[in-house]
């Protein structure tokens, strides 16, 4: 029996010795390839993104409406019958073009008399002015008899009798205080010429009024008044004073958008802004032209408005577009993707690729943030691999196989 198991034990070490002459005799094969897909099967594959420098913006897509660039309600500035009304609903009017006109008779009456008074008051005036120029000429007759008494009396002593030159000279004084006179009458005729001419230009002002004009061109969008009518003053103090038609400036539109406060800080002047128009089918393109740079304290939005040229009437006031903005934008920026951090309150962390394929947790200081990227401030340097996608299935110190996809990704994003 015993020697039966050494006789068993010797056949099992020749065994063994002839299996490991063999095995160190092969060749290597492809599967001692530690490079191998059998080999590193076991290594999860682990999408990475490199970080870069690149132009960082953002963009706000928001509804807004059309309105007409000026709209307004015109008023007649006088009370008065509407003799006739040349305007309906739809027409087109050029600036300056008359719209009604109305009949006020007493005005006439008043722009009449107004006239008069003007005549008159020129009348006046001749009248005070022939006066004058005989005040002026017996002036001049008395201050020269006075004169020549006062020189003769002066040459010889007694030739003339005290009494006659004392006589002279209140003649002289009494003629020039009749010309002074008439100047001060002149005078009176001549502002009274300028009040009677004031009157005029005013009663002819609103005599004008009775023509009610377009003050800009455009389209009747309401006729609210119809021959015959009675039309109260527009700065009448009584509540019935109504307009006669509405006029809206539709050759430029102005597109509304309210700006949630979240973006109202970063809108600028020229700002580029697209807007689609589903009644249309198609894209305009315009810039911000202004904006309230205050905020609605009830929507805690920002009026902003663009404004669109449409000569060819295609927009019509009311429609409504889906306006994107192109927010300010920083240049060259350290960036990572937006699906790359992971954010928890205050912090913010992304899993980095060392050299030795090993993922390593980084925190990370946000900054400006875009559509697609997200600067980052510090935490990561420029050329860093970072994972994307997916971290639940990733720890630190875990093995991956790095696979680059920088260059697949979008050069437009934001």
């Amino acid at each position: 029996m015993t020697k039966k198991k050494v006789w068993l034990t010797l056949a099992i070490l020749a065994v063994a010795v002839l299996l490991a002459w063999r095995w160190m005799g092969r060749t290597p094969s492809e599967a001692d390839d530690p490079s191998h897909p059998e080999r590193t099967a076991s290594i999860p594959e682990a999408a990475v993104v490199r970080v870069e420098r690149r132009p960082l913006g953002n963009t706000l897509t928001i509804a807004g409406e059309f309105k007409p660039f000026q709209d307004v309600e015109v008023h007649a500035k006088v009370a008065g019958y509407i003799r006739n009304i040349n305007v309906d609903v739809g027409d087109h009017v050029k600036e300056g073009q008359v719209l009604a006109v109305l009949e006020v008779p007493e005005l006439a009456a008043e722009l009449s008399g107004a006239y008069a008074a003007v005549r008159r008051s020129e009348e006046e005036i001749r009248r005070a002015q022939s006066d004058l120029n005989r005040a002026q000429s017996a002036h001049a007759a008395a201050h020269s008899a006075y004169a020549r008494l006062k020189q003769a009396a002066d040459a010889r002593a007694g030739l003339v009798a005290q009494q006659e030159i004392d006589d002279a000279q209140a003649k002289d004084l009494e003629a020039e205080a009749q010309v002074g006179s008439s100047e001060a009458q002149l005078s009176a005729a001549r502002q009274q010429l300028e009040v009677a001419q004031a009157n005029q230009k005013q009663y002819y002002a609103l005599e004008s009024y009775s023509r009610i004009t377009a003050p800009f061109a455009g389209v009747i969008t309401a006729r609210l008044a119809d021959t015959g009518a009675l039309i109260q003053g527009g700065t009448s103090a009584s509540s019935g004073v109504g307009p006669v038609v509405r006029l809206a400036e539709v050759s430029k539109l102005r597109l509304v958008l309210p700006v949630p406060e979240s973006a109202a800080a970063q809108i600028h002047l020229g700002d580029p802004v697209k807007a689609r128009i589903q009644a249309l089918n198609q894209d305009f393109q315009g810039k911000v032209s202004r904006f309230a740079d205050s905020l609605d304290r009830q929507t805690r939005t920002m009026e902003t408005e663009v404004d669109f040229a449409n000569k060819d009437g295609r927009l019509i006031p009311g429609m409504y577009a889906e306006a994107t903005l192109s927010l300010a934008k920083n240049a060259n920026e350290i960036c990572v993707p937006l699906e790359a951090v992971a954010r928890n309150e205050n912090e913010a962390t992304v899993l980095v690729v060392d050299k030795n394929n090993e993922i390593e947790e980084r925190k990370i200081k946000l900054g400006f943030e875009g559509e697609a990227y997200v600067q980052v401030l510090a935490g990561v340097a420029e050329g860093d691999r970072v994972v994307i996608g997916s971290r639940s299935q990733f720890h630190p110190g875990q093995k991956v196989q790095p696979k680059d996809i920088s260059g697949k990704r979008s050069e437009t994003a934001t």
